[in-house]
């Protein structure tokens, strides 16, 4: 059987950082990591569960002696920071009275959210949650992270999909997943969605290239549709003239030759001697 992990975790500490930096000694040290899952599941609950959602992605916690540094990474800035500051300085007040610590409480954007796995999951989980169609939404998000990038993307949906009686598992694919190479950049997240028939769990994996190689943004134009041709009258510019863009008039064409004169004397085609202009 194959032994599976996650990439997250199979990482951190050989080419990703970890979440939570910080040292306490062994008395203290499991206080320090309860207010750490404290502190996630209130920014989960706060940003990510209610209306208006801020996206939050990810959540550091660098500690000092007196004083605990929180940094939120959001897809959403504007809504975690709210008008002029005033929701970031409400989240560390409540922060300061669950640690009972002073708090500081910085905000990062999310630049490409489509390259994120977290925000890619919970995108899903919604969507699934709203009844649509999963195949698309799935297809919809792997097409998001390739145009967006991205060197491979893999997404998986199990459980009672569509409201059928028999629980099953869905697999959307494109491009390459290097699980097993330490150096590839995978991101990886899951997600719950919570309908009416049960719950369906979301798994994504982002690849995105080796560490150390920007991610470079591929857009694809979007196809335009030429403009259908009706029987009607050709439209014309103004002045009354063709659009430039219609096709070029066609020359006219050439008038017959004129036969010549006929000479005094001679009888033309219709049988009428000609009469001489001359002296």
């Amino acid at each position: 059987m194959g032994q599976k992990t996650s990439p997250i975790g199979f990482r951190t500490g050989v080419t990703l950082g970890w979440q939570s930096t910080w040292f306490a000694p062994k008395a203290s040290y499991g206080d320090c990591l309860v207010e750490d899952q404290r502190i996630r599941t209130y920014v989960d609950k706060r940003f990510n569960q209610r209306m208006p959602k801020g996206a939050v992605a990810k959540v550091e916690i660098i500690r000092t002696r007196n004083e605990v540094n929180v940094t939120l990474h959001s897809g959403r800035p504007g809504v975690v920071i709210g008008p002029r500051g005033g929701e970031v300085d409400r989240v560390r007040e409540e922060l300061e009275g669950l640690v009972r610590r002073k708090v500081t409480v910085n905000v990062v954007e999310i630049k490409d959210p489509e390259l994120n796995a977290t925000l890619v999951a919970q995108g899903i989980a919604e969507q699934l949650g709203k009844r649509a169609s999963f195949r698309r939404t799935m297809k919809q998000q792997c097409e998001g992270a390739m145009n967006a990038g991205a060197k491979g993307v893999k997404i998986m949906c199990s459980g009672r999909l569509a409201g059928s009686e028999m629980a099953r598992r869905e697999t959307q694919k494109m491009g390459s997943i290097p699980l097993h190479t330490l150096d590839a950049n995978v991101d990886y997240a899951i997600a719950t969605a919570r309908t009416t028939y049960g719950a369906i769990g979301v798994k994504v994996w982002i690849y995105k290239g080796k560490f150390g190689e920007e991610v470079q943004p591929v857009r694809r134009p979007a196809r335009r549709r030429p403009p259908r041709r009706t029987g009607g009258p050709r439209p014309e510019g103004p002045g009354g003239e063709a659009p430039r863009s219609a096709a070029p008039a066609q020359a006219p064409a050439a008038a017959p030759p004129t036969p010549p004169a006929p000479r005094a004397g001679e009888q033309t085609p219709s049988g009428k001697a000609g009469t001489s202009t001359e002296g």
